[in-house]
């Protein structure tokens, strides 16, 4: 077990990212009872809206789970903060905004604490203030991403070499070769999100996991750079409608009502491409198959061996040659 799973109390390095208003306790337990982490999401909810998700994922699990909360896009995040304490959630996933303030109140508290960051900067600035582990997201990352446009395989290991805390790969990574190469960049375990959403529990419309399980490796796109407010979607037509309002010049608060966590659900509980929108990571077009959660844990540490003795296979032979 490494120092990751010893951490947050979880058999497989594997965490559930935060998925917002479309948060299920159904997919984040099921994450949990495999072995990961498994995640509820706050997004825009009300206090209640999320206690009531809280219930619900403690009714269907006794594991290990975390809360996030979206700094910056949660308005209620005085309360979201108190919750996590009221209900002694285990791990608290802090992103989209400055951690530090909020850090020391969890820890005083005995959660754990995970920061979602985009840069060495606010990596050290986030151990500094007392984060547990980082999870660095690239910008292969599905959803609300950082203007800085770095990839996994240039952040995580600038992150590794800067930071003493365990560092966690997004963004990229939904199989056992992204798993192994996470790894080898020095990342302890690895973050998905886009992966889950095609798998058996998850509560998602069959109109999303049929854009996933039909994407193509240029199947999402990158909307609000315009109004820095970058995201990854897949492609639909709601996706063209973005484009064309930033294309005639909309204002930020228009494309932030055209992205609110409301058009999110729209898209991926109701199936309403035309109306709503639908994340989606770079990983879109790895995903040909619909496995259980535990079955894809599996495959990810068993495939993630035979990569691993493959290679080491081919770098003795290569040796021996010389």
């Amino acid at each position: 077990m490494n120092r990751l799973c010893e951490l947050l109390s979880i058999q497989y390095p594997f965490i559930q990212g935060g998925m917002g208003n479309i948060s299920s306790p159904i997919l984040a337990s099921a994450v949990s009872e495999a072995g990961g982490l498994g995640t509820i999401g706050t997004g825009t909810l009300s206090v209640d809206e999320v206690e009531l998700l809280l219930l619900e994922m403690k009714k269907r699990t006794k594991k290990s789970f975390a809360l996030n909360i979206p700094i910056s896009v949660t308005p209620h995040l005085k309360g979201l903060c108190e919750l996590a304490v009221k209900h002694s959630v285990p791990v608290v996933s802090l992103s989209a905004g400055n951690p530090s303030p909020y850090i020391p109140y969890f820890k005083e508290h005995h959660i754990k604490v995970i920061c979602v960051t985009a840069s060495v900067k606010h990596a050290r600035k986030a151990e500094i203030a007392g984060a547990d582990l980082i999870v660095g997201e690239g910008f292969e990352a599905a959803g609300i991403n950082s203007p800085l446009e770095l990839t996994t395989m240039t952040l995580i290991p600038q992150l590794v070499a800067n930071v003493e805390i365990p560092v966690v790969a997004a963004g990229g990574v939904g199989d056992s070769k992204g798993f192994a190469a996470a790894l080898a960049l020095g990342a302890e375990g690895v973050q998905m999100g886009t992966r889950l959403i095609a798998t058996k529990e998850s509560p998602y419309h069959e109109r999303y996991v049929k854009k996933l399980l039909e994407a193509t490796d240029t199947e999402t796109v990158i909307v609000g750079r315009s109004v820095g407010k970058v995201r990854r979607v897949l492609k639909t037509a709601y996706a063209d409608q973005l484009i064309d309002a930033e294309g005639a010049g909309i204002h930020p608060d228009d494309f932030e009502a055209m992205t609110d966590e409301e058009k999110h659900r729209i898209g991926a509980v109701e199936g309403r491409l035309e109306e709503g929108f639908i994340n989606g990571g770079q990983i879109s077009g790895l995903v040909t198959s619909i496995p259980t959660v535990q079955e894809l844990f599996t495959e990810m540490i068993e495939g993630a061996e035979r990569v691993y003795e493959h290679q080491m296979k081919v770098i003795r032979d290569f040796y021996l040659k010389q």
